[in-house]
């Protein structure tokens, strides 16, 4: 039996329990998130309903089932940054290498460049992770720095590389 087709949708709040438990793994056991705390569907769904127009997350399915998520996220509360986005791509760890990390981005990306609120998009990929940064390049991001030893999760201190996208370059 043949693998069932990804389609990649925004996301709604039935999807919540799919996409916090994806994420729940890396804020318990990985290092694709800084966060220490888990999500919880009801005390945090505050996080997709009330996100501002250009600010979308979307959801990568097989069949019924979530596989993936990503979202464009403010990079800071400071309203200089505005124009700023933060992108996050979370594949379940069973489902990983085979494209739907980078199916996301590249139509997160798409998104963003329809959205004339949002310029520039960043990310913060902790050291090491390959397979992250060539989501990133993939879709056209490029290394702009390294926070070194900015970070501490899993009892291991951290470097963060940093990545930007000009959606006007291209």
């Amino acid at each position: 039996m043949s693998e069932p087709t990804i389609d990649i949708r925004p996301a709604t709040p039935g999807d919540l329990p799919r996409i916090f438990a994806i994420y729940n793994v890396e804020v318990e056991s990985g290092l694709a998130t800084f966060d220490i705390e888990p999500r919880e569907v009801g005390r945090d769904d505050a996080w997709l309903v009330d996100r501002a127009p250009w600010h979308p997350v979307t959801v990568a399915v097989a069949g019924d089932e979530v596989v993936g998520w990503a979202s464009i996220g403010p990079w800071s509360p400071r309203g200089a940054y505005r124009r700023t986005g933060e992108v996050s791509v979370y594949v379940d760890r069973s489902r990983r290498g085979g494209g739907i990390g980078r199916g996301l981005m590249a139509d997160l990306v798409d998104r963003a460049r329809a959205i004339p609120e949002i310029h520039v998009l960043l990310a913060r990929i902790a050291r090491p992770n390959p397979a992250s940064v060539a989501i990133h390049e993939a879709a056209g991001f490029r290394s702009f720095g390294i926070q070194r030893r900015c970070g501490e999760k899993l009892g291991r201190i951290l470097d963060v590389e940093l990545f930007d996208l000009h959606l006007d370059e291209g």
